[in-house]
């Protein structure tokens, strides 16, 4: 985005000055006098000054909001930030919200969606990638819309943008799963779909059209003419019941110097497959004469489906006069049952990531650790979603919940303690998800050797001394790999975070001993960042007294190593001799 930032008098250059610097984006003082002439040579203008001053000039100049740029005022003393022209498409409410940031400002935005937590529609395509289509033009819509009339939403995918729409549904939208329930009731329907709908004629209708097709093509030697070729493919897409919103194209590779490819190529992404590659999918219509002359029995249907990550063949293969074509869709955006395997964190709720609560929030099924993570995690969970403790539940319950809810088409949150992915017991769920090809994903989380590190305050990595963590664990009922014993680990004296093994500890002071000196330093941390945190440090020598002086259980971090507490050595980083991190050719 390029920036002209406007003083309005000398007053103001001081801070026109200072925005321009904090402002990431390409960014340039140009005089009011030149604004005229500069008004579409910048994405935004910053005007630093009275209002008036910013209205009366571009009030001749202002002309359509699909077109003119973002325009923001700052007043003289930088306390007030106001959206002033081309809002929404524009960027300037963006802008302000930003520049405001950036000052320690008020923003004012005026526009009636931002002001009641409305979703601003005409940005909605450009924010999340779609494509726009309407029966008529979009301001009775937005009308409408803002005005809180009774409003449909159709979903019939699964995207970021979705997620989104779901996750901030205002009170006036009720989420349909089918054109059959907009009845007279409602004045609006608003789809994310790339079917070919045909809206009711009660109501006004928006679609957005997201890019979710993966479309496998195959060619006769040098198809022409291009032009009616792409059409034609275009068309059979429409024909099938699918708008032509295009993830990408696929292949094979020998077909990269087509001139019908080149072409695609200038529009939209094409991924190659080798012969080989394509040969190894199972596909409904194979052909044996496409095997004889590439060396594989489909292109089309196989590039798809390749293309697609294994996903759902939405259109098998068509034939044209020079080309075949599928259409496949990725797992990923079928809004089917779905189980993202979330990291609750160490135990504060404060401690999920952003992307975590998102998921709690829009979860149909919470199934959480009950024994080792807070209830409070579960409270955002949206009206009418269950939330069930696992602790109690053997893994064939769980698997069996979570499946029925799958197999109803639900988002499912099964939430694990710190990261699941360290001691997270998830290798058996994930094993059964194959077993069953559900799709699963998992969102990480903060570990609790990270929150050891943060309440102890400690650099767990010292220059010069230590490089080095170790996650582990002691050999209790589970054993150890014979290579993974604790005092074969204990060698490097590196930092050790030991999970798991406050009811071993005789064991695990015995087997450190052997290569840590008595003295090291010691934790032990006990539910690190719940209301009952406890903290005890000491010396190596003492571990199992602390840990069994003060009761600790097996939810407790023992932490072991000079890093602990340790201020005395410099990062290099902080040397004034030091100017950069690597050589010239390392």
């Amino acid at each position: 985005m390029r920036i002209a930032i406007v003083p309005s008098s000398d007053q103001g250059k001081g801070l026109a000055q200072r925005i321009s610097t904090l402002l990431s984006a390409e960014s340039h003082i140009i005089s009011r006098n030149t604004v005229s002439s500069q008004f579409h040579a910048y994405d935004a203008f910053v005007f630093v000054g009275a209002l008036g001053i910013c209205v009366r000039t571009i009030g001749p100049l202002a002309n359509d909001k699909h077109t003119d740029p973002a325009v923001v005022c700052v007043d003289s003393t930088g306390k007030q930030v106001i959206s002033v022209l081309s809002g929404h498409i524009g960027g300037a409410n963006d802008l302000t919200l930003q520049v405001a940031s950036l000052l320690g400002a008020n923003p004012v935005i005026t526009t009636q969606s931002d002001n009641q937590g409305l979703w601003a529609l005409d940005t909605l395509a450009n924010r999340f990638h779609w494509t726009l289509h309407a029966d008529t033009k979009l301001n009775p819509i937005i009308f409408a819309f803002v005005n809180q009339q009774p409003t449909a939403l159709l979903l019939d995918i699964r995207d970021a943008g979705t997620d989104y729409l779901e996750s901030t549904l205002p009170s006036h939208v009720t989420i349909v799963k089918s054109m059959d329930e907009v009845d007279e009731r409602y004045k609006l329907l608003i789809t994310v779909s790339p079917f070919v709908l045909t809206p009711p004629p009660h109501t006004l209708f928006l679609q957005f059209i997201p890019k979710v097709l993966t479309i496998g093509i195959g060619l006769a030697h040098q198809a022409q003419p291009v032009e009616e070729i792409l059409q034609a493919i275009d068309n059979t897409v429409r024909n099938a019941g699918y708008y032509p919103a295009v993830r990408e194209y696929c292949t094979i590779d020998v077909k990269a110097d087509e001139p019908v490819i080149l072409e695609l190529q200038k529009h939209v992404p094409i991924r190659f497959f080798t012969a080989e590659e394509l040969a190894q999918v199972d596909v409904p219509t194979p052909s044996e004469i496409v095997n004889q002359h590439v060396g594989t029995p489909s292109v089309s249907e196989a590039a798809a489906i390749l293309g697609s990550n294994h996903g759902r063949l939405l259109m098998p293969k068509q034939k044209g006069a020079n080309f075949t074509e599928a259409v496949a869709i990725d797992a990923v955006y079928v809004r089917e049952g779905h189980i993202e395997i979330v990291g609750a964190g160490p135990g504060d709720p404060d401690l999920i990531s952003v992307r975590g609560r998102r998921m709690l929030e829009r979860a149909d099924l919470i199934l959480y650790a009950g024994s080792l993570v807070p209830r409070e995690l579960t409270l955002c969970a949206k009206s009418g979603a269950t939330v069930r403790s696992s602790a109690g539940m053997d893994l064939e319950a769980q698997c069996a919940l979570m499946k029925d809810f799958y197999d109803r088409g639900k988002f499912i949150v099964r939430l694990h303690t710190g990261d699941p992915c360290i001691f997270g017991a998830i290798q058996e769920q994930m094993s059964f998800f194959d077993a069953h090809q559900m799709s699963y994903h998992i969102t990480p989380g903060i570990s609790s050797f990270l929150a050891a590190a943060a309440e102890l305050r400690s650099q767990f990595t010292i220059p010069e001394r230590c490089q080095t963590i170790i996650l582990t664990r002691g050999e209790g009922r589970t054993p150890m790999p014979e290579k993974e014993k604790l005092h074969l680990l204990a060698r490097s004296q590196s930092t050790m975070c030991i999970f798991l093994s406050a009811s071993i500890v005789d064991d695990v002071q015995a087997q450190l001993l052997q290569e840590y000196p008595a003295e090291t330093p010691v934790a032990a941390c006990y539910h690190l960042t719940w209301p009952d945190q406890r903290i005890y440090r000491g010396q190596l020598k003492d571990l199992a007294s602390i840990v069994k002086d003060n009761h600790l259980t097996l939810t407790t971090m023992i932490v072991v190593g000079e890093a602990i507490d340790n201020r005395s050595h410099t990062s290099l980083l902080y040397d004034k001799h030091f100017t950069h991190l690597f050589r010239k050719g390392e």
